[in-house]
């Protein structure tokens, strides 16, 4: 008896130690490249280059999804979008709208608002 009590108790330690090694690893589920950095920089020097730079970092996210998920992050497609109607290239701004409602339909009341404006 008391040698399955051990038993069982090495077991449960060996079972909890083998779970907290798996939970520990970090999972991407998404490419997010220099997003973060060139967002800011955009918003905060608001010049040319910077606004270039972030294009081409929305460019890349959308294009090179290569972690878990595979698909473009939340949020990307509607802020390219906007960025584009913003500058004047309504239809490619409304095409990423539209995608950013497709994958993500919980975004369609704030991102269809969007729409409306420009249609």
């Amino acid at each position: 008896m008391k040698k399955t009590l051990v038993n069982g108790i090495k077991l449960a330690v060996a079972s909890g130690l083998a779970f907290l090694a798996l939970s520990c690893g970090t999972t991407k589920l998404y490419s997010w490249y220099d997003y973060q950095e060139d967002y800011y920089h955009a918003m905060k020097d608001a010049d040319e280059e910077s606004v270039k730079e972030l294009a081409e970092t929305y460019q890349k996210i959308i294009e090179k999804q290569k972690e878990t998920r595979g698909i473009v992050p939340p949020g990307i497609y509607a802020d390219y979008g906007w960025m584009l109607l913003q500058s004047g290239k309504v239809e490619e701004g409304k095409a990423m709208l539209a995608k950013e409602m497709e994958l993500y339909p919980e975004s369609a009341t704030f991102v269809g608002s969007i729409l409306k404006r420009y249609e």
